[in-house]
């Protein structure tokens, strides 16, 4: 058998890492591109767009995906997957605004919408590292039990005697720009700092890159796999205020559906379903894309189902882009 020469294959090697290193950056360049192009494609096609009364529009509409992404965007980097936050959502919407109703000022029960989201990621992040079992079966499982138990706290019935005043987190501005991207950039910012810049940042990274190394060299993967599930329903739960007060009820129906779009909006900013990759600005720039797509649906009388076609068919490409970088960097 020919042995191909030492030149030969050490310059096959040198191509192959090469091509790994254009498909990295352009996976990374992909999203920011495509929303760029999705942009100023609405902007040609509907006058409507540009308009500072649908920006903001598109903006409220968002943060609540945006934020519960964030969240998502750590499990995801740690190996994880959460199919209960829209559940997370609904429950923390409607015992904070049941908190409001009894008495409790706005903040007190924002307060307790977060803290329900935080206590919900605590329960999956215990049944997943304690119980050994995976997170898609532990979540689609909560997913049933954080609903049912919403709907039987309720009868089934919103939530509707809370303080007018309320509506400023979901509707209100400060300073001219709606105050939920306020909140937006300040989740955006922890999070990343939380990703970048602690320990629990790195070690998410490690867990979700290799979880046998990471044990092997004393990652205390259980104590940080909880705390970035009770991280993401702490964020959610966060959400579900928002939602709450952009509905003026505690609905405990809302939120079905929103786990697709949070995990849509990692993996179609550059989130790795693998584990082990994703960022902060990916994941805002996902949100964003199925926000817009959204919106100009609305603004061209596009069937919303087609939105759904398109989301879907997009994280289809994403996954499969990212596969195909994965075997080319395996290859070289």
């Amino acid at each position: 058998m020919i042995q191909p020469a030492p030149e030969k294959a050490v310059e096959a090697q040198a191509q192959g890492a090469k091509k790994g290193r254009e498909l990295v950056v352009l996976q990374k360049l992909l999203p920011f591109l495509s929303l760029t192009v999705l942009f100023v494609a609405l902007a040609i096609a509907s006058p409507h767009f540009l308009t500072s009364t649908n920006l903001s529009s598109v903006v409220r509409q968002t943060a609540v995906i945006n934020i519960m992404a964030l969240g998502m965007t750590l499990i995801i980097i740690i190996g994880g997957i959460d199919l209960s936050v829209g559940a997370i959502l609904a429950m923390g919407g409607v015992l904070g605004t049941m908190a409001m109703e009894k008495g409790l000022n706005i903040p007190a029960g924002v307060g307790v919408g977060i803290l329900t989201g935080l206590l919900c990621g605590l329960v999956n992040g215990f049944l997943i590292t304690r119980l050994s079992i995976a997170p898609f079966i532990v979540t689609l499982g909560t997913l049933g039990i954080f609903r049912g138990a919403t709907l039987i706290m309720t009868n089934g019935l919103p939530v509707h005697r809370i303080p007018q005043q309320f509506t400023f987190l979901g509707e209100g501005t400060m300073l001219g720009v709606p105050f939920v991207l306020w909140i937006l950039v300040a989740c955006a910012l922890v999070t990343h700092l939380i990703l970048e810049h602690t320990r629990l940042g790195r070690y998410t990274f490690a867990i979700g890159s290799n979880y046998e190394a990471a044990v092997y060299a004393g990652v205390p993967v259980t104590f940080h796999t909880t705390a970035v599930y009770a991280i993401g329903g702490m964020l959610t739960g966060l959400a579900g205020m928002i939602e709450a007060s952009r509905l003026m009820t505690g609905q405990p129906t809302s939120g079905e559906g929103y786990e697709l779009q949070a995990i849509a909006a990692v993996v179609i900013g550059g989130g790795s379903l693998r584990g082990g990759e994703g960022s902060v600005i990916g994941t805002l720039i996902g949100a964003f894309i199925m926000g817009l797509l959204s919106n100009g649906s609305d603004l061209l009388s596009i069937s919303p189902y087609v939105q759904k076609t398109i989301i879907g068919a997009v994280i289809i490409l994403a996954v499969a882009m990212d596969e195909l970088r994965k075997r080319r960097s395996t290859s070289a």
